[in-house]
């Protein structure tokens, strides 16, 4: 089975978990950015949440199946269309050979999955199926979809068992607002704030710019200060600069004290920059459902609180997949 790709959309990618255990090599873990939303759509359509989607970036591609089908958009809010004919998002739906499978215009966040029963079936590369498009590894060729593409589609999974409920509950579905509070952990640089500097990053109001993609998401704001110091020998002239230094998925740079950048799934895994602080995984997934001009504030919270919050997030997924009356 496959889908044909008619229109590839803007920048239409197979994604999964990711890839890890290659970071220290400078081979990031990509994935879907939104994991929940990719998971729950996997859910939907009777899958484990390791298969592998679609992930499709503000303007979605138009795609035809070759066989009948099993599928589900989830993530940001967007109308779905079937042979033209508007569909639910959040619903499994099923496609006829030769249906088309067509998107409108997205109408808030950056992002939405498409799941499909049995999952995209390209070749693990280090793992994973994910693209790394800068790499030109995993995915389909290393790459996002273009006209003419056909994409394989894996074999249904527990002899096409699904859950019992076509839709997921409106409480367990993600927000997608202007404004957003993330959860950081500061460190490893915060030291070389300055008061003024520190209390801008975490008082201030910051706002995503149209400059944001799956290696990072750069805010505007009030800027921060530095304390001046001399630099190290190789850290550079700018007070923002350090000797190099690996980078954690969710690291905060703020290159020369005015933007800062939040390093996402496809970052590169060090450099020179200092890191002020490092967004907190159970938040990973809401900085990704941000659209530009999301109003964001940047909370600090301890490495303890955020442990509770990744266990609440699993307890979420879980608790969502019951809703579901899904397995796996």
């Amino acid at each position: 089975m496959a889908f044909d790709i008619k229109t590839p959309g803007l920048a239409t990618t197979v994604q999964d978990q990711g890839r890890t255990g290659h970071y220290n090599v400078g081979i990031p873990q990509s994935g879907s950015l939104d994991q929940y939303s990719a998971e729950l759509g996997n859910a939907l359509v009777g899958n484990t949440a390791k298969e592998a989607v679609l992930e499709c970036t503000y303007l979605g591609p138009a795609l035809t199946t070759d066989q009948d089908a099993v599928v589900a958009v989830t993530g940001a809010p967007v109308e779905v269309k079937v042979n033209g004919e508007t569909r639910p998002q959040w619903t499994r739906l099923q496609l006829n050979a030769g249906d088309e499978l067509s998107f409108g215009v997205i109408k808030g966040g950056t992002r939405y999955y498409i799941a499909v029963q049995g999952g995209i079936d390209v070749p693990e590369v280090l793992g994973s199926r994910s693209t790394y498009s800068l790499g030109a590894i995993g995915g389909f060729h290393g790459r996002k979809l273009e006209a003419g593409d056909q994409v394989p589609v894996g074999a249904p999974l527990n002899a096409g068992a699904l859950p019992d409920s076509d839709t997921v509950p409106e409480e367990f579905r993600p927000v997608f607002a202007k404004e957003q509070a993330v959860r950081i952990v500061l460190g490893l640089y915060d030291h070389l704030l300055t008061e003024e500097g520190l209390d801008n990053l975490l008082n201030g109001e910051w706002k995503l710019t149209p400059v944001a993609d799956r290696m990072g998401l750069r805010y505007s704001g009030p800027g921060v200060k530095w304390k001046q110091r001399e630099q190290p020998f190789g850290a550079g002239s700018d007070p923002s600069n350090i000797v190099d230094a690996g980078y954690a998925v969710g690291s905060i740079q703020i290159p020369g004290g005015t933007q800062p950048i939040i390093l996402h799934r496809d970052a590169v895994s060090g450099g020179g920059y200092a890191m002020v602080g490092t967004v907190i995984s159970a938040d990973m997934d809401l900085v990704a459902r941000a659209a530009p001009g999301t109003a964001t504030r940047f909370v600090a919270v301890s490495q303890d609180e955020a442990l509770v919050a990744r266990e609440e997030l699993a307890e979420l997924k879980k608790n969502a997949r019951a809703a579901l009356g899904a397995s796996g």
